[in-house]
Parts: C-alpha cells; sequence; structure tokens
C-alpha cells in the first residue's frame, strides 16, 4: 500500500473530526512511518489533549478483535513508564479482587520500560499465555479473570511498534493500553505516572463513556495508589473518593517504594506466589490499598478500610492462591 494521506499540523491541539481521521489514517497504514513518528513527537512535545486521547482510543477500539464481559467486569491496569520498576502490583490486585467476587479482565503486556510485565510474571508462574488468551473470554465467565494478552487483540498496533521502538520515547500509545481493553469494560482503577495529568486523562475517559473509573497517580510518580505516601486520585462516574489519599486512609501502613523494588520474571513472580501463600510486609500492603479502591470502584465496599479487609481475607483464606491455581490448570 502506497502511503498518500497526510497527517495534520499537531502544533497546536487538533479537533475532534482531524483527531480521528488521523489516527485512523495512523493505525490503518495510510501514512509514511516518517510522517507518523513526527506526528507523535510533535504531540508529546506539545502535550496531547483529552480530545485527542480519546479519538486515538476510539479508532484502537474499532480495531481490536473483542470479548465479550459479565456485568460488571472491571479491569486494573498501569499506563507504565514510572522507572520505578516495582513487583507486579496491579497483577497481584487483580487476583485478589476476582478472589472477592468481582469479574476482572486484566489486559496487559509484556514488560516495555520494566523489567517483567504482568504476561512475563504470570507465563512464570505457569500461565500458558496462548491457551490464557485464546480462553480468555471462558475463564472470565467460568473463574472470573482472564488476560487479555495485547498483542493477541490489537492488530493495528503491529505497524505501530516499530514505529515506537525507533522514537524511544513516551508518545500517545503509551496511554492507550488502559483505554484500549478488550472486554469493553466501564469500570476501570487506572494508574498513571503523571500526577499532572490525571485530570486530562480522566477527561477522556469520561469522553469515552466510563460507568465508573478511578485515575491515580502517585505523587512520586509512581503508576498506582502510592504505598509510599499520598496519592492524586480523579474519579469520574458512579464512584466517589478523596482526590487525594494515603496508605492510612485504607487502614494500612507505609513503605518506601524501593520495599517493593521487583526484578526479573523469576523474582517477581516468587514474590507473587509468596504473597498469595500469605507473607506480610509492603507488597502487601500495597496490594491492599489499591484493592480496596478497585472494590470501592466495583461497589462492593463503600469505604477503602472495610473493602482493604475484604482484599485481607481473600488473601488469608487462600482465596486468591486458588484462583491463581484454578487459572493455570484451566489454561
Amino acid at each position: 500500500m502506497i502511503a498518500t494521506a497526510l497527517l495534520p499540523d499537531p502544533s497546536s491541539p487538533l479537533s475532534r473530526d482531524s483527531a480521528a481521521q488521523a489516527f485512523a489514517d495512523i493505525l490503518d497504514a495510510r501514512t509514511s512511518e516518517e510522517a507518523v513518528a513526527d506526528f507523535l513527537l510533535r504531540l508529546a512535545e506539545r502535550g496531547e489533549t483529552s480530545i485527542e486521547i480519546a479519538e486515538a482510543a476510539r479508532a484502537m477500539r474499532a480495531r481490536l478483535i473483542p470479548i465479550a464481559a459479565p456485568a460488571g467486569a472491571i479491569d486494573v491496569c498501569g499506563t507504565g513508564g514510572d522507572g520505578q520498576h516495582t513487583l507486579n502490583v496491579s497483577t497481584a490486585v487483580s487476583l485478589v479482587v476476582a478472589a472477592c467476587g468481582v469479574p476482572v479482565a486484566k489486559h496487559g503486556n509484556r514488560a516495555a520500560s520494566s523489567k517483567a510485565g504482568a504476561a512475563d510474571t504470570l507465563e512464570m508462574l505457569g500461565l500458558d499465555m496462548e491457551r490464557a488468551g485464546a480462553l480468555a473470554q471462558a475463564t472470565l465467565a467460568d473463574i472470573g479473570i482472564c488476560f487479555l494478552f495485547a498483542g493477541n487483540h490489537h492488530p493495528a498496533m503491529k505497524r505501530i511498534t516499530p514505529i515506537r521502538r525507533r522514537i524511544g520515547r513516551r508518545t500517545i500509545f503509551n496511554l492507550m493500553g488502559p483505554l484500549s481493553n478488550p472486554a469493553h469494560v466501564t469500570r476501570q482503577l487506572i494508574g498513571i505516572a503523571r500526577p499532572d495529568y490525571a485530570p486530562v486523562y480522566a477527561e477522556a475517559l469520561e469522553q469515552l463513556g466510563s460507568t465508573a473509573a478511578l485515575v491515580v497517580s502517585g505523587e512520586e510518580g509512581l503508576d498506582e495508589i502510592s504505598g509510599a505516601g499520598p496519592t492524586r486520585v480523579v474519579a469520574i462516574g458512579a464512584v466517589a473518593m478523596a482526590d487525594r489519599i494515603v496508605p492510612e486512609d485504607a487502614g494500612v501502613a507505609r513503605h518506601p517504594t524501593l520495599a517493593i523494588r521487583g526484578g526479573d520474571p523469576a523474582y517477581n513472580a516468587a514474590a507473587l506466589r509468596r504473597l498469595l501463600l500469605g507473607e506480610r510486609g509492603a507488597y502487601r500492603d500495597a496490594v491492599l490499598l489499591n484493592a480496596a479502591a478497585a472494590l470501592v470502584l466495583a461497589g462492593r465496599d463503600a469505604a477503602l478500610p472495610d473493602a482493604a479487609a475484604r482484599a485481607g481475607e481473600a488473601l488469608d483464606s487462600g482465596a486468591a492462591n486458588r484462583l491463581l491455581d484454578r487459572w493455570i490448570a484451566y489454561s
């Protein structure tokens, strides 16, 4: 195919129609790779607007391979790129929340900026990624959790991935993962590593029709609720939460972020299994804190301390560990 479409000048904010057309042209390979790279870099340098983020997400949603999800399904996901290299908090939270009876359609990928992404860690624990992907809709319906490996559901991104690697820095596509869940969940806990950008990201979610969402950013630049100190929170839709929370709000202790520093997939997998078997400490408290917010988002509890207690019971009873074993056996 000969690339013939011209991308708009991104030096000024794009209109909704202009943004929609630009991302359609990019994902459908109607533009040259050089033009795409230039467009994405200039957009990032200027700072993406909520309209541009929303329209990029709509373009990705229109081209993904979907699955059906039960009512009330949620996703817990971060945009990545925070540079903190922590253990897999959102993956652990997904297991805990699903063990509490909330269906979780976990959208994720292999590591990009960290040493071990969700897919890498789950695979090390014994989850067959190929079968888990093929059976995602079935496991979500039967046991309440699935892993939606991004590469299986976003064929349009095959063209974009090498362009992003060549650029070598953050672009709007770093923000797209949580906004393009193949299960079309409308309730999400999303971590973003830029506290000042959380309101813009939340505006994009509102434009995309989210029922309820919490956009969270640890004030040290963490793409999850921080176990070390304050977190910026922007709530939209049918969920209420203070715009700034600390670990004590959920009844858990503070720990320095370094205390949940991760490693390679084997290291992170071993830590996750120990957590599920009842190990206490900084990792558990970080997971309880984030799981509490997810349970509030899902409507299971109205207050963070009650939700954290529910999450703790899912760990202490072995329910979350048994769920992981069932998932591995299923796949």
